[in-house]
C-alpha cells in the first residue's frame, strides 16, 4: 500500500513539473500559403505592352513559415523570438534576396506592464503601425495588390537589418516605439552607397531609424508613424526607390511619414491613410510622393467579408505623375484557417518625365506585373486565390 502511495505521489510530482516546464516555455510553429491564377490586361515586354496571365504567390498575404518562442523568467519577464522565413509557393524559392529567415529574425525580453526590447531583422513602424490597421492592404484581401507602387512608403515590406526595437505596452490604449538599425560598417555610421572602384564594386551599407504612435479605444484607432533609411539602396535587399517606370535616383535618403485611423460599427470598418515619402538623390532635385487613401470593409456573414478602396498617389518635385487606383475584393472562409478569394483592381496614370509617359504598376514587393509597358498608362487586373494558414 505504501509503495503504491509513493508511486502515486512520484507520478503527480513529475505530472506538476512537467506541466510547470510546458506553461514557462513554449515554441509555435506557424505560416501561410497563398497561392492562385492572376490576371493583367497590360504588362511591359521588351516591345511594348500585352496580356499577362501567371501563377501568382502571396498576394492576400505573403507566403511564409516561422518559429515563434518564448520562455517565462518570473515576475511578469519573458525572452522571446522570432524566426520567419519567406517563400514562393510556385518555386519554392527563397523570398527577401535568398535570406533564410529575411522577414523576421529577431531575439529579446518582454515585460508585461513596460514593453519589449528586441534585437535583429525587424519591421519598422510604419509597417507596424500603419500597414497593417490603416491601409485597404492590410485591411481587406486585396493585400499586396493595394499597398502603393513598389512599398515605397514602406507599409509592408519594410524591415531593418541589424535593429535595436523597443515596443512599448499599451497605457490606456495608447503604444509607442523607437529603434535603430546599425550600418556595421566602420568609418560609415550613418550608411555609405555602393561605389564603383575600376571595375569593381564595393558594398557599401545602410542605416535606418523609426518611431510610431498609437491610440486603440474601442471601435476607434488612430497611428502615426515615421522611418527614415539611409542609402537604402546598400540595403540587403536593396530598398525600392521607384515609381513604376520613373526611377526617382532616391540613393542617398528614403524618408516616409504616415497617419491613419479606423473606426468598426457592426459588421463594417472604414479606414483612411496619408502617408509623404521623399526621395533625396546623391546629386540632384528631391522627389515627393503623397498617397491618399480610404477604404471599408462589410462582413455580410461570418464567412463573407467584401472591401472596396480608393487610393490617389501624387509624384512631385524633381519628378511628376499621378496614379488612381480602385480596390474591390471579396473573401469566403471556408474555415477558420482557409479561405479563397477574388479581386479586381484599376489603376490609371498620368503625366510624364523627360518626354516618357508614366506608366500604371499595381502591387508591391514580388506579387506585381510590372509596369503597364511602353504606350500604355492603365493597368486592370483580376485574381482568384486561395490562402491557408497554420
Amino acid at each position: 500500500m505504501k509503495k503504491n502511495l509513493l508511486a502515486a505521489a512520484a507520478l503527480a510530482a513529475f505530472a506538476c513539473i512537467a506541466t510547470s516546464a510546458h506553461a514557462q516555455s513554449s515554441v509555435t510553429l506557424y505560416g501561410v500559403i497563398d497561392a492562385g491564377i492572376s490576371y493583367a490586361n497590360n504588362s511591359a515586354t521588351r516591345t511594348g505592352s500585352d496580356h499577362l496571365f501567371k501563377y501568382d504567390d502571396g498576394v492576400a498575404q505573403g507566403s511564409r513559415w516561422g518559429l515563434r518562442g518564448s520562455e517565462d523568467l518570473g515576475g511578469g519577464l519573458k525572452a522571446l523570438f522570432v524566426l520567419e522565413n519567406g517563400f514562393n509557393s510556385g518555386t519554392g524559392a527563397l523570398g527577401q534576396g535568398g535570406a533564410e529567415f529575411g522577414r523576421q529574425a529577431y531575439v529579446g525580453l518582454a515585460k508585461n506592464d513596460v514593453g519589449s526590447l528586441t534585437f535583429g531583422r525587424q519591421y519598422s513602424f510604419s509597417t507596424d503601425y500603419l500597414g497593417s490597421a490603416y491601409s485597404i492592404g492590410g485591411q481587406t484581401v486585396a493585400g499586396n495588390y493595394a499597398y502603393h507602387i513598389n512599398d515605397v512608403d514602406q507599409l509592408t515590406s519594410s524591415r531593418i537589418n541589424n535593429a535595436v526595437k523597443f515596443s512599448s505596452a499599451s497605457f490606456y490604449g495608447v503604444t509607442f516605439g523607437a529603434m535603430y538599425g546599425f550600418s556595421n560598417q566602420a568609418g560609415a555610421f550613418a550608411g555609405a552607397p555602393n561605389t564603383t572602384v575600376g571595375t569593381t564594386t564595393v558594398a557599401g551599407s545602410s542605416r535606418a531609424y523609426s518611431f510610431g504612435l498609437n491610440y486603440k479605444a474601442g471601435p476607434f484607432g488612430i497611428g502615426a508613424a515615421y522611418t527614415d533609411i539611409r542609402f537604402p539602396g546598400a540595403a540587403t535587399p536593396a530598398f525600392s526607390t521607384s515609381i513604376a517606370n520613373i526611377a526617382t535616383g532616391g540613393a542617398k535618403d528614403l524618408r516616409t511619414f504616415g497617419i491613419g485611423a479606423n473606426y468598426a460599427f457592426g459588421a463594417a470598418t472604414v479606414f483612411g491613410l496619408w502617408t509623404n515619402t521623399r526621395f533625396e538623390p546623391v546629386t540632384g532635385g528631391s522627389s515627393k510622393f503623397n498617397a491618399y487613401e480610404i477604404g471599408g470593409k462589410y462582413a455580410f456573414t461570418p464567412a463573407v467579408t467584401a472591401g472596396l478602396g480608393y487610393t490617389y498617389m501624387n509624384l512631385s518635385d524633381a519628378f511628376q505623375g499621378h496614379w488612381h487606383q480602385i480596390d474591390a475584393s471579396a473573401d469566403y472562409a471556408l474555415s477558420k484557417r482557409t479561405d479563397v478569394y477574388v479581386l479586381a483592381i484599376y489603376q490609371k496614370a498620368s503625366g510624364a518625365n523627360r518626354g516618357v509617359q508614366n506608366q500604371a504598376q499595381i502591387g508591391s514587393a514580388t506579387s506585381y506585373f510590372g509596369t503597364s509597358g511602353a504606350g500604355e498608362n492603365n493597368q486592370l487586373a483580376f485574381r482568384i486565390g486561395v490562402r491557408h494558414k497554420f
